[in-house]
């Protein structure tokens, strides 16, 4: 019995050597990770931190002191090497990163770094499809910003922006929905994009003399914003073409009355001329009048003036 004892006791302090010395290693390498937290290098520091964490929890009651100094450096590291990663551009595993920060935050009770990881995720997003539309991959773009709205629907800004990607792209319907979106969430630049997406798309028709197309085009811009020149402009231009003088005169009397419009008295001049040619007198002689002391179109306007006063 005495012999059996012995060895008891030998085994017992056999296994308060391991454990001591388990704790040692796990302090030495806790001590690592904050030597590579002051250099600089997270990624490194997260390690060490990790495996200290592994090392004296396995020691029981023993590496207490261990595990909870990891478990209070363990999540900020985590957040501190996703931000690595966004300052690098490297936004896919950035956000991997970022949601296992957010992951390991919330498992060690650490509610600030969460919240700061989570919210991080769509702005990272955002980030990476705004990069993807400065170097003309709209339609990449396009899905970086649907991911950043599923990680936060209520992000304005992600829809106008998704907006401009679907514009580029050519889905004017799916680009209005966007800015529609985005209008409702408080975006006040969300109308101004209406107007610009139809304005765009009206001399768009224009150019291919689809003048009818352009004018439902302009009407659609006039609708958001009824303030723009070259909206009138591209329809009253257009009206000519299909020979609807009536809708012409319409559309260039709104451009001329728009803040902005250009050669003004030339335009002047035009209704003028239009009027007279529907055979509406008074109007020719109001809208002559106007130009009759300038110096392009004041002689011509003069003529007719006479010949419509006789």
């Amino acid at each position: 019995m005495k012999r059996i004892f012995l060895l008891a006791i030998a085994a017992l302090c056999a296994t308060v050597a391991v454990s001591a010395q388990n704790v040692e290693e796990a302090i030495n390498t806790y001590n690592n990770g904050a030597m590579s937290l002051q250099m600089g290098d997270n990624a490194s520091a997260l390690l060490y931190f990790q495996q200290a964490l592994a090392t004296a929890e396995a020691c029981g009651d023993a590496g207490k002191d261990v595990v909870t100094n990891c478990k209070n450096a363990i999540p900020g590291v985590a957040l501190a090497v996703a931000k690595d990663l966004i300052q690098k551009k490297d936004y896919d595993n950035a956000i991997t990163k970022l949601n296992e920060a957010a992951a390991i935050a919330k498992e060690y009770g650490n509610a600030d770094v969460e919240a700061d990881a989570n919210d991080l995720v769509p702005q990272v997003l955002l980030q990476k499809a705004n990069d993807l539309v400065r170097s003309k991959d709209y339609a990449n773009a396009v899905t970086a910003y649907n991911e950043a709205i599923a990680a936060d629907p209520d992000n304005g800004r992600a829809y106008l922006f998704l907006g401009s990607a679907l514009a580029a792209t050519g889905k004017i319907a799916e680009a209005e929905a966007a800015y529609a979106k985005a209008g409702e969430l408080g975006e006040k630049d969300a109308t101004k994009q209406l107007a610009n997406l139809y304005l765009k798309v009206a001399n768009t028709y224009y150019k291919q003399q689809k003048y009818s197309e352009a004018i439902a085009a302009a009407d659609k811009s006039a609708s958001y914003i009824s303030t723009n020149a070259n909206t009138y402009l591209i329809a009253a231009n257009s009206a000519t073409k299909l020979g609807d003088n009536a809708a012409a005169i319409n559309y260039y009397e709104k451009y001329i009355a728009a803040p902005r419009a250009k050669n003004v008295n030339a335009y002047t001049f035009t209704i003028a001329v239009l009027y007279q040619q529907a055979g509406n007198k008074e109007k020719a002689i109001e809208y002559y009048q106007k130009v009759a002391s300038d110096p392009q179109y004041g002689t011509q306007a003069q003529e007719q003036l006479k010949a419509l006063q006789q």
